[in-house]
């Protein structure tokens, strides 16, 4: 097992040193990795590296592609558990998840951060969600204030997310986690894509942490923001350890003028294997502090209080994205025309054995529900599952986010419900009946729309990317299609589609849109219904509970799959 204990670098070899750190602040924030390894794919990424990073440090993880830092980073933060050995802050383990609320702050190298609102606004609503319980609003206006003016970007309070510069982009992602005052953070190439300028800006504002007693751990491929760093740890193929310490350090210990020049030794002279064990006998002994307990952690806002922010959030994202509430409201609306062309007037009124049987245009209402209400769950989650993921890890609850995002949509469906049930009725392609009918219809179609919602949400945490989403969507619908008992009678279907049927939320929609429209007494009078027997018959409230219950085991399940992907990873990027 190797092992490494950092200490603080001496003007001498740092070209940066950390400033003092404040009183009360410089013992925490340490770092310590014990024979940390991990596995990916049969072979072994991670080859049981042990080190320790001290309070204030500013620290970069390098090496080539495969050597292991991004995966060695996100095992330092908790985000990932390692195959073996155990990583501890402040002498508490972590590795088995790092506790919401604990003083974690993570950046990934990409910017997590919703684009669509203006800078305060978008910070406004992370500290709300962050910040401890009982903090003011007052009070959280405060911090952020003073976040946006430590990172340079007071004066771009009111600009847009998506108009931000790369640099100014990168701050903001910083800058949700600086709400909180993280004792240890760490950052995936936070100077990735940026220009020479712009990168040292982010490397001083980093360099300003450690100098109030935060820790920081970054991944970088730069020679110019290594120099800046108190510590580089080098991880060659493999992920063996190849050296850590001072960068002025390195240059002696490989015998180069440049840190660049690392990379080609390392790249191209000895085994992986080989660049370990010189180390090891090169590196200092010692043995990190081991310590018993949970990490302490401050209770963020309660579940009830998040998930009003969250519901006013998502309305807020909503609004300001005029593309995404266009189609969310057009495609009703497209539907709704298609439908008034394919079916003509009056067809609850004819008795010809040819015509098109009403029951056809009742199950395409009940789809055009299934059909709204999947598609608006469809894309709410997966384009926003690493923002969720950084605010599980800050105490966001899983519950409070699903019910959010179920709040603010589920008034539109009922809007697009009604409307579509008003239209069709006002070009009579459905019959007169009374109000009290009419409201039965917009509840059922209502309950159908809500329980495909739930299910599109479902799909939508479970899948990894936009693209799987949409080929997610006619796997979702044909079955809703096929079996819900209009195109076959479910009577009439195979025993294996009788038993799918039973899961289905459009056939309970269909059966109970027929019988609120009386359909139970065409089916032995017109020839076009005799095939459906006796499928409306029975009480609609029945239905109802069915498609509640298929909404509620829904949006259990995708509470379920969000806390799940959320868990430290074992497999991953290198």
């Amino acid at each position: 097992m190797m092992e490494l204990i950092f200490g603080p670098a001496d003007a001498a070899t740092a070209s940066g040193p950390a400033a003092p750190a404040e009183t009360g602040t410089a013992a925490k924030g340490r770092i310590d990795a014990v024979g940390v390894g991990q596995h990916a794919g049969g072979r072994q990424i991670l080859h049981e590296v042990s080190l320790s990073i001290q309070p204030g440090e500013l620290v970069a993880l390098v090496g080539g592609s495969g050597a292991g830092k991004t995966t060695l980073l996100e095992i330092l933060a908790g985000v990932r558990a390692p195959s073996a050995g155990q990583v501890m802050h402040d002498g508490v383990r972590v590795d088995a998840g790092a506790t919401p609320g604990s003083g974690i702050g993570y950046v990934p190298q990409d910017d997590i951060i919703h684009v669509e609102m203006p800078l305060r606004r978008t910070l406004q609503y992370a500290a709300r969600l962050r910040l401890p319980a009982g903090t003011s609003a007052e009070q959280a206006d405060h911090i952020v204030d003073e976040t946006m003016c430590d990172l340079d970007l007071a004066d771009r309070h009111d600009v847009s997310v998506r108009m931000l510069s790369g640099g100014q982009r990168k701050r903001a992602s910083i800058a949700v986690e600086l709400l909180t005052q993280p004792r240890t953070f760490f950052l995936d190439e936070p100077t990735s894509g940026l220009d020479p300028s712009t990168s040292a800006d982010v490397v001083r504002l980093l360099r300003r942490l450690t100098g109030r007693g935060v820790t920081v751990v970054l991944t970088t491929h730069e020679p110019a923001t290594i120099d800046r760093c108190d510590q580089v740890v080098f991880l060659t193929r493999n992920g063996y350890l190849a050296f850590a310490g001072p960068p002025a350090q390195a240059l002696q210990y490989f015998g180069v003028d440049d840190l660049a020049d690392v990379y080609r030794r390392l790249a191209s002279e000895g085994t992986p294997r080989a660049w370990a064990q010189r180390f090891e006998a090169y590196r200092p002994p010692g043995e990190p502090p081991v310590q018993t307990g949970r990490p302490g952690g401050r209770h963020a806002a309660g579940a009830l209080r998040q998930w009003w922010l969250l519901t006013r959030r998502n309305a807020d994202v909503l609004v300001r994205n005029r593309l995404t509430l266009a189609i969310l409201l057009g495609s009703p609306v497209l539907v709704t025309a298609m439908m008034s062309m394919l079916f003509q007037p009056g067809a609850f009124e004819r008795r010809g054995a040819v015509d098109v049987s009403p029951a056809q245009i009742v199950f395409w209402v009940a789809f055009a529900g299934f059909f709204f209400g999947l598609t608006y769950g469809l894309f709410q989650i997966v384009g926003e599952q690493a923002v969720f993921r950084r605010e599980y890890r800050s105490g966001l609850s899983a519950g409070a986010y699903v019910a959010a995002k179920i709040a603010v949509l589920v008034p539109l469906l009922a809007v697009v419900a009604a409307v579509l049930l008003s239209v069709l009725r006002a070009l009579d392609r459905l019959p007169a009946a009374g109000w009290d009918v009419y409201a039965s219809l917009l509840v059922t179609l209502l309950a159908e729309a809500v329980s495909a919602l739930a299910l599109g949400l479902l799909a939508s945490a479970a899948v990894s990317n936009s693209a799987q989403a949409a080929l997610a969507l006619p796997m979702l619908c044909f079955p809703q299609v096929l079996f819900a008992g209009a195109v076959v009678p479910s009577a009439d279907m195979a025993t294996p589609g009788r038993l799918l049927s039973l899961g289905l939320a459009n056939r309970y929609s269909f059966e109970a849109l027929g019988r609120g429209l009386r359909l139970d007494q065409l089916t032995s009078t017109l020839p076009t219904m005799r095939a459906y027997g006796d499928t409306f018959s029975g009480t609609v409230a029945y239905r109802w509970l069915v498609l509640a219950g298929f909404t509620m085991v829904f949006t259990l399940a995708t509470v379920w799959v969000l806390r799940r992907r959320c868990l430290p990873r074992a497999h991953g990027r290198r």
